[in-house]
């Protein structure tokens, strides 16, 4: 859990939870002492940190975490479970995958890497490909362009506040920049996409990454939400910055360029998203 980062959730409705799930969730929302919506990214990073600055770290909770994200809609609960466990073996396991083995080792032992990656098979084994599904996508410091494409300009959700440099930038209280849709819009705009991408520009369309996303959409309940969450990007960005940041907008109109020929039009939007991010990276490795 990193402190600049962007999420992609998934809300989907109470009914599609098992039975057994169902009043879990449902005593959940009621209750006084869950993490509310504006101290929650506070929250679960608070609890990354406690578990890596440990002796020895430990890159994975012992239990999965029982939390999850709210949104009610004309009385009708949605639920974003955190699946915190599960998305800790995941990142878990991709750092491993692609970090050298000594520098590895220095990160973290090898013994606890190992009953780490260890547990993570013997959970994969026992619980099947579908509990590999999490409702939840971070990033950290920038917002992949494909993440825009479920979504519409008149869906941004923007709320500014102090963006002042001793912040906790985990959390987004008073400062949000959010868009919200239905699943079955996101489909739509996702397959929509895909479609022009691919006429336009055949194999090249892989790159953009918009067919992971649209395949992501597809295992959650029809009758889901789906949000774009910029996290603690705000607490880079100042009012201006993020009153100007249309992207998209931008990404749907280099689309639309796109499938009516307008091939400079579409250059320029997606040119416009893409600096727009790439300077965002950059800010990692400032001093």
């Amino acid at each position: 859990m990193l402190p600049y980062a962007a999420y992609l959730r998934v809300y989907e409705p109470l009914t599609a939870f098992a039975e057994s799930e169902r009043k879990v969730w449902a005593d959940y929302a009621d209750s006084r002492d869950r993490p509310r919506r504006a101290n929650a990214l506070n929250a679960e990073h608070g609890e990354s940190v406690m578990r890596l600055l440990g002796m020895p770290p430990q890159p994975v909770p012992a239990q999965e975490s029982p939390n999850a994200y709210l949104r009610r809609v004309e009385d009708r609960l949605y639920v974003c479970p955190w699946q915190t466990r599960l998305r800790s073996w995941m990142a878990f396991s991709r750092l491993r995958g692609t970090t050298p083995v000594k520098l590895m080792d220095h990160l973290v032992p090898k013994p606890i890497a190992e009953q780490t990656a260890d547990d993570f098979d013997r959970y994969k084994r026992r619980a099947g490909s579908s509990a590999l599904r999490t409702h939840i996508r971070t990033t950290a410091w920038h917002v992949p362009p494909s993440w825009f494409v479920p979504f519409d300009g008149n869906e941004r959700w923007l709320v500014l506040g102090s963006a002042n440099p001793g912040q906790d930038v985990t959390t987004t209280t008073g400062r949000n920049l959010i868009y919200v849709t239905s699943m079955a819009q996101a489909r739509r705009r996702a397959a929509r996409a895909l479609n022009v991408l691919r006429r336009h520009l055949g194999d090249v369309a892989s790159n953009f990454d918009v067919e992971d996303i649209a395949r992501w959409l597809e295992e959650f309940h029809p009758h889901s939400l789906v949000e774009l969450d910029y996290g603690g990007l705000v607490h880079l960005m100042d009012d201006e910055a993020l009153q100007a940041d249309q992207s998209v907008a931008e990404l749907s109109a280099a689309l639309t360029g796109l499938d009516t020929g307008q091939e400079e039009l579409a250059y320029a939007m997606y040119q416009r998203v893409i600096l727009r991010w790439k300077s965002m990276q950059l800010l990692e490795s400032a001093n």
